[in-house]
């Protein structure tokens, strides 16, 4: 395997916890990595930020200090975030249903579905059924409308299935019509902002510098036990699986795009580094800065909600409102092994991950832009939050 063109790294670490630098190290030395950086948040210090390699090969640009990056499904979290924080000002309710707040939701017999069932993946949304044209796929509201008019693919009670491009949809029109402005709006100004969060859902023009471009998988084998989506959507390109995934369908190359970066879409294309990531779910356990949601909330974040097989991912998961959560069997794809049964997080597709444990007062955060076929948690981040674990 490659050695990364430039593996030196900058920023800071705890002497306890140099055995993560050297992961961080040994990713980019036998080349696992293009750029990348990590963070971890113990007890409210900042005992890990790094960053090395390179943010855009092409261009020969480094990976620096505030480089940010777009980390995929982990945006779904960040959003979950925005809605706990409403709960917690009492603008809204978990056990309520999404029509209380979205009249149309009701339609085709979707008025029973409450807002815990739509973080936690049981809405039986999962799929646009209509095709959606490439071009359709940043006009949120006009998405958000359809999901409102169609009805769901399986009845309350059958299960859970991954809304992989239907969350963010669904739960920044859930934001919009509770607040009055858009998600990204609602994070900038109420959640991250006002707590020097750097992290984005929709980025404005001026950043664009800093963004490191993402390579694409193509034929990589997913690590063990996790979802091999390629062949799914080659074999059976009709599953929930690949309808799921592709509609709208997928644009090569968009997420280093301007049209990209600047979309709401609130389950995919947050941008932020592993700084930002680390302090969000820090704020959220309440373990850095401003706490975020009071401990009746945070519950709600500790708490699954539903667990087995998806019906999108094939594999089994366990989500709380909003999150992954942990579960002790060490299943490939799970959180790191030391995790208390309270640790939550999610992952990105490729391989970014957020996670919390609050029995630890631990937060963390992993970027990077070479991607891997991971769906779940990836084996680099992995690698990276056991051996911060093994240091407590």
């Amino acid at each position: 395997m490659k050695v990364a063109d430039d593996w030196q790294v900058s920023g800071t670490c705890d002497p306890w916890f140099a055995p993560v630098r050297e992961v961080f190290e040994d990713h980019l030395r036998r080349g696992v990595e293009h750029g990348a950086a990590v963070c971890l948040i113990v007890e409210g210090r900042l005992v890990v930020d790094l960053w090395a390699g390179m943010a855009s090969r092409r261009e020969k640009r480094p990976w620096g200090e505030h480089t940010l990056v777009n980390v995929y499904s982990a945006t779904k979290a960040v959003a979950a975030f925005c809605v706990h924080h409403l709960v917690d000002q009492g603008r809204l309710a978990l056990a309520d249903p999404v029509a209380r707040y979205w009249p149309e939701f009701a339609a085709a017999g979707k008025e029973r579905i409450t807002v815990a069932e739509l973080l936690s993946h049981q809405a039986g949304l999962a799929t646009i059924v209509d095709p959606i044209a490439a071009e359709a796929r940043y006009d949120v509201r006009h998405m958000a409308g359809v999901l409102a008019a169609q009805a769901q693919e399986h009845p309350p009670g059958g299960g859970h299935a991954y809304h992989a491009q239907t969350y963010g949809l669904l739960v920044g029109e859930l934001v919009r019509r509770v607040v009055g402005v858009s998600i990204g709006t609602y994070l900038r100004k109420e959640v991250a902002g006002p707590r020097g969060i750097d992290f984005w859902i929709g980025l404005p023009a001026v950043h664009d510098h800093r963004v490191a471009q993402i390579t694409r998988p193509l034929g990589v084998e997913p690590p063990e036990g996790q979802p091999n989506l390629a062949a799914v959507f080659q074999t059976e390109p009709q599953s929930l699986t690949a309808r799921a995934f592709n509609n709208p369908p997928p644009a090569p190359g968009a997420v280093n795009t301007r049209a990209f970066r600047e979309a709401e879409l609130a389950g995919s294309n947050g941008h932020g580094h592993a700084r930002a990531l680390a302090q969000i779910y820090g704020a959220a356990i309440g373990a850095w800065g401003s706490p975020l949601l009071s401990s009746a909330t945070l519950q709600a974040l500790c708490a699954p909600l539903v667990a087995g097989v998806d019906g999108v991912l094939r594999v089994p998961t366990r989500f709380a409102a909003g999150v992954m959560s942990h579960t002790r069997d060490h299943r490939p794809g799970q959180l790191g092994e030391g995790a208390s049964d309270q640790a939550f997080g999610h992952p990105g597709m490729g391989g970014s991950l957020g996670a919390a444990d609050p029995a630890a007062a631990l937060a963390f955060g992993y970027t990077m832009n070479r991607a891997e076929a991971s769906i779940l948690v990836d084996p680099r981040a992995a690698a990276l939050l056991d051996a911060g674990y093994r240091c407590l």
